[in-house]
């Protein structure tokens, strides 16, 4: 069966992706090495995104940036989300009552993407970003939703292994099953130091019926992560999955996946 996938379309959406998870800009070499594709061929590519605006060329430092034009069709896209702007709401009431950053992420090509986020007014907490890809093995939210996947899947994700992202990712497949059964029948994921360092995050799975579509998480620095904040956030997140499956039954959860599809290479 002949490849419906167009190529030159396909590096204009990987340079926007890559932008928009590279906050401080990359030069077009840094492009050209992410993308494996020659300087060359990305090139006029740039050029003409940058004059559309989609993408913006910061000539004192050499770099491009994600453009104003890339913000407006997002903003379009998100004022359109009844779903988004409904997790919205419950995100603000948690950030509300927790004090901490509560994000939404889905699973994106074997990676945890970062969707949507209410940041909390404490001066010293986690910063992060929409757009943000991280491994799904050392992030809370990630770990949740592989708890629902098999030994056999999860080793077909990592065929080069569990790779550590600080000193306290857990890299051993087997002691990584091991917390994702206790996960599962826990029904939430607690992630200590795994994916940033003094960074502590608890998490669940939102789901439409049996189908986990997302993973929604509260992330708390060390110092402020007691017993008791901990105990909030777990019933806090549990609560807020409640409702939101109950909302989730009767909605489209594509609105969630929508401009976030699995590419098949």
């Amino acid at each position: 069966m002949p490849s419906t996938h167009h190529r030159p379309t396909e590096r204009v959406l990987d340079i926007l992706e890559l932008l928009a998870n590279t906050p401080e800009g990359l030069t077009l070499t840094e492009i050209s090495e992410a993308l494996g594709a020659p300087k060359s061929s990305i090139m006029p590519l740039v050029h003409t995104m940058a004059a559309r605006k989609f993408i913006y060329w910061n000539r004192n430092v050499s770099r491009y940036r994600i453009g104003i034009a890339a913000f407006s069709a997002g903003s379009a896209y998100a004022q359109e989300q009844s779903v988004l702007q409904f997790l919205h709401g419950v995100m603000k009431q948690i950030v509300k009552d927790s004090g901490e950053i509560c994000q939404l992420g889905i699973e994106d090509r074997g990676t945890l993407l970062y969707i949507a986020k209410e940041d909390s007014d404490e001066p010293i907490r986690l910063i992060s970003h929409v757009g943000k890809h991280l491994p799904l093995h050392c992030t809370a939210m990630g770990k949740i939703l592989l708890a629902y996947r098999s030994p056999g899947e999860i080793r077909a994700m990592y065929p080069d292994g569990l790779q550590a992202g600080t000193p306290r990712t857990v890299t051993d497949f087997d002691a990584l099953f091991g917390s994702l059964e206790h996960f599962r029948s826990l029904g939430y994921a607690i992630e200590h130091e795994e994916a940033t360092d003094h960074i502590h995050c608890v998490a669940v799975t939102l789901c439409k019926g049996p189908q986990a579509v997302a993973g929604l998480s509260v992330s708390v620095p060390g110092f402020r992560m007691t017993k008791e904040k901990t105990l909030l956030i777990i019933r806090l997140l549990t609560e807020a999955k409640t409702r939101i499956d109950a909302y989730l039954a009767d909605c489209d959860v594509d609105e969630l996946t929508a401009g976030y599809r699995f590419r098949e290479d």
